[in-house]
């Protein structure tokens, strides 16, 4: 019996993204779902740093080839025999695990319980641009920094968010404001300081300076939350003093430097790491939170509260375009996110 195939994007070798070896086109194996995995017919993928991050050069080559995406909306294909949370049909949106082979195929397998129903107001390319930002802000905000989903709580606190508009920035903006928090962003050019302040930020102030100054300047001496989305070492002195007493602050950025963590011990301020894998990594025993949260940012969407983040789609999805979403997100400099559609 002759296997099927499918179209998929990978690499074997780690080279600069100028370099057409880095991402190419082959054909592979169609898998099949075993336990509570999903087979999804892959519609939309978007591109996020952690691609570039993976792809990065390195003096290491792959025996078997490896796929890089993590953020796909398609239809459920075929279900395994310990599914119970959707069947063959369904339009789904969901992040992938970071060990398991990437979504840039025709055809993905997922565990069932990373993954949502699909915004139904949104297309395929619209809905791929929001699982792995939207599940890193809402565990940012709600599991990290611990802010409440009880919109009266919030009232009169403020977060800071560092890098506002990039992919999970955008997300956070809007997350934050429907939870009753004032929103300082901060960015540095005209088009990123527009977006941020058309997503729902209340202020912004420039990271290249001081950010106490700045807040000062706009009303506010300290802010109770920080969530850092660039350069945690180049910001960490800004943090700190720019943070509240008993505050909190998360970052999703790694660091080579090394963090004084003294700087925020007389304010008794909280830090914390978010990485939205750490789940499926981990198989931790609350795995199905990011059903959960995929389900209710697509009711938040569904119920206008928050807009998808995509801002430019290339079609179709193949190495030449993905190629030149690696190169555009490289520049740091991309503003919401770069989808793919259609094989």
């Amino acid at each position: 019996m002759t296997k099927e195939t499918m179209k998929a994007v990978g690499l074997y070798k780690y080279l600069p993204i100028e370099n057409p070896e880095s991402l190419i086109d082959v054909e592979v194996d169609k898998p099949n779902p075993t336990g509570r995995d999903l087979l999804v017919r892959v519609q939309a993928v978007s591109v996020n740093p952690v691609d570039y991050k993976v792809r990065s050069p390195k003096n290491r080559e792959e025996s078997v080839l490896k796929v890089l995406g993590w953020d796909v909306a398609g239809v459920v294909e075929q279900v395994g025999p310990e599914s119970t949370l959707f069947r063959p049909g369904d339009e789904v949106y969901y992040a992938g695990s970071i060990i398991r082979p990437g979504g840039n195929s025709e055809f993905h397998l997922v565990d069932e319980r990373i993954v949502g129903a699909k915004p139904s107001t949104l297309d395929f390319a619209q809905a791929a641009a929001l699982p792995l930002t939207s599940i890193t802000a809402w565990e940012s905000l709600y599991d990290r920094l611990g802010v409440s989903l009880n919109k009266a709580d919030n009232a009169g606190k403020t977060l800071l968010i560092i890098g506002a508009a990039g992919g999970v920035g955008s997300i956070a903006i809007q997350l934050a404001k429907n939870s009753g928090l004032t929103v300082i962003g901060t960015a540095s050019r005209p088009e990123s300081v527009s977006w941020a302040k058309a997503l729902g930020a209340d202020h912004i102030i420039n990271h290249f300076e001081a950010f106490v100054p700045q807040l000062k300047a706009a009303g506010f001496d300290q802010v109770d939350y920080v969530l850092c989305l660039n350069s945690t070492g180049k910001h960490w002195a800004n943090m700190a003093e720019a943070i509240a007493p008993q505050g909190k602050i998360c970052s999703i950025v790694e660091t080579e430097e090394l963090l004084n963590l003294t700087l925020l011990k007389n304010k008794s301020v909280t830090f914390a790491w978010e990485l939205m894998f750490t789940r499926s990594t981990y198989q931790t025993p609350d795995m199905i939170e990011q059903h959960k949260l995929l389900n209710e940012v697509a009711r938040l969407v569904d119920a206008g509260v928050i807009r998808t983040t995509t801002n430019e789609t290339l079609r179709p999805i193949n190495a030449e375009n993905l190629r030149k979403a690696h190169a555009m997100l490289e520049t740091e400099r991309t503003v919401g996110k770069v989808v793919l559609e259609g094989f």
